[in-house]
């Protein structure tokens, strides 16, 4: 393929740090600086989620405004991630990881002083603009900084628990803000981090050098295009609580059918052209779209899992935002704990096993959660199901990043890195979408036959009782159209197992070379 001997060759221009012969400590410092630019980044994804009755009270937000909120992110940053990722391969990465933080932190500045909706909304679109460029870069500066064998594997599971951790301590630390001090504090908590870790970057972070090449603009504007169209009209399809379903809104129909043919053109551009926004190489692997596919079931059933079961136990459980937070404390340690041995396994046993039973675990974790019920427990019903599904996941995510970076040319370390946040932003959506529509819909049909019941029934009530009984009923419909939801996202975990058992075949040898990333010597490898 022409396009992959000149690609090839450039990228042998990118002067990427040696990683073999850098020195243990100054890995130590590297490996700090990014994995707290993730963890920074992985807590906006829900310490935002926890503020938004504050902020909806503050600046008068109605509930389809509210939702810009998080929308305004998702877009910005699902929309602009391959041009993020690949402006690091050509533009010299420590740059743009240093940029992305910098937009980052004061889109967050701007945010924590709005004063109208949209000054917020307009910052959390630039928050996600800034996210889309240090997300990739941060994960492709492990892969041309950390030699390929136990280095890279346990840089990737020091990446990959700042991810999940993130998420956690931002639905605690969204809690203790809200409560005790202000929802703009959500925003300002970012600033000093950002500013903090992006100090750090220019001391510490290697150089590569700007690769030579140009811009793909052709495919950067149907890629960023599509994605943020299909991202927007996911998010405005799910079934909304009222029970009306949004998949034939014109905005919706339009929105989905765009991002179609502009992702289609985007193919047949990449297909052509010899400065690839996204080498199509990469996805020669069926080890590497093996893997996207995984993360993409991966993003589609846990965002949707966080976001309900955040609804539940506010709504049905009562619990206070801060205890919210508590309540998903335990689910740390155990996806911890099983990243470490993911870390060392991959080594020993190879990706496929890890995937497969990661993703089967993860799926029995869903199915259990998927029995909540009104009056279950928290031991019962939430404790033990995110015990089980942490540990699922755990086994995931090293191996599902290492197969995404494994044998990528440095010189497109940073396109590789963003099909891994593609592909979890965009299944979020999905996820949210799907996933929102199936369990909407069954709060709705529960309310519906729980009211002929009792009209059935004859059931008359009034005054304290009433208000009761009403709250009953609705506690029952959102713990059965959740559980449906749940057994959705329960079908998606089993079906990434499917794929990784029919696809997956890189060997523990592949993952297990201490050899550099930087060598760009063999085109195959991509």
């Amino acid at each position: 393929m022409a396009t992959e001997t000149s690609d090839t060759g450039a990228a042998a221009v990118d002067g990427g740090a040696a990683p073999a012969t850098q020195a243990p400590r100054r890995l130590g410092l590297v490996l700090a600086v990014i994995a707290t630019a993730q963890l920074m980044l992985a807590l906006d994804l829900t310490i935002v989620n926890v503020a938004l009755p504050h902020i909806q009270a503050a600046l008068h937000f109605s509930g389809s405004n509210l939702e810009w909120v998080v929308n305004a992110y998702a877009v910005t940053f699902g929309g602009l991630l391959l041009l993020g990722g690949r402006s690091g391969d050509l533009l010299e990465r420590r740059r743009i990881f240093i940029a992305g933080l910098l937009v980052f932190s004061l889109a967050s500045l701007l945010g924590g002083f709005a004063t109208d909706q949209a000054w917020l909304i307009t910052a959390r679109a630039a928050q996600g603009a800034g996210a889309a460029m240090a997300a990739p870069t941060a994960l492709s500066l492990i892969a041309v900084t950390f030699p390929e064998g136990r280095p890279r594997n346990r840089a990737i599971a020091v990446y990959t628990a700042m991810f999940i951790l993130g998420q956690v301590v931002g639905l605690l630390a969204g809690g203790l803000l809200v409560t005790y001090a202000s929802w703009r504090w959500v925003m300002f908590v970012n600033v000093p981090i950002g500013l903090v870790v992006a100090t750090l970057a220019t001391r510490v972070l290697p150089t590569s050098g700007r690769r030579a090449g140009r811009f793909d603009l052709p495919g950067a504007i149907t890629a960023t295009a599509g994605v943020a169209l299909l991202v927007y009209g996911l998010s405005n399809a799910a079934t909304t609580p009222d029970g009306v379903s949004h998949w034939g809104d014109t905005k919706v129909v339009v929105s989905l059918a765009a991002a179609a043919v502009l992702l289609a053109s985007f193919v047949v551009i990449e297909i052509r052209s010899r400065y690839a926004l996204l080498p199509m190489r990469l996805l020669h692997s069926r080890d590497r779209s093996g893997a996207f596919l995984i993360s993409l079931c991966v993003g589609t059933a846990i965002l949707g899992m966080f976001f309900f079961l955040t609804v539940f136990i506010q709504e049905v459980w009562g619990y206070s935002p801060l205890r919210t937070g508590v309540a998903y404390l335990p689910y740390v340690p155990a996806i911890l704990v099983m990243t470490v041995v993911a870390q060392r396994g991959v080594s020993r046993i190879g990706a496929r096993p890890l995937l497969i039973a990661g993703s089967a675990i993860a799926a029995g974790g869903m199915f259990w959660l998927s029995r909540i019920t009104e009056h279950s427990t928290y031991a019962g019903g939430m404790l033990g199901p995110a015990l089980v599904l942490g540990a699922g996941l755990g086994l995931v995510f090293v191996p599902l990043s290492l197969v995404i970076l494994n044998k990528v040319n440095a010189g497109d370390a940073g396109a590789a890195s963003s099909l891994f946040n593609v592909g979890q932003q965009v299944g979020g959506s999905i996820g949210l979408a799907v996933v929102g529509t199936v369990a909407w819909s069954a709060v709705a049909s529960s309310l519906r036959s729980q009211a002929a019941a009792a009209a059935k029934a004859g059931v008359h009530v009034s005054g304290a009782k009433a208000a009761a009984l009403q709250t009953q009923v609705y506690h029952h419909a959102l713990a059965t159209g959740f559980a449906r939801g749940y057994l959705v996202s329960a079908g998606v975990l089993a079906l990434a197992a499917i794929i990784a058992l029919a696809v997956i075949r890189v060997t523990r040898q592949d993952l297990s070379d201490a050899e550099p990333a930087g060598d760009t010597t063999s085109p195959s490898r991509a």
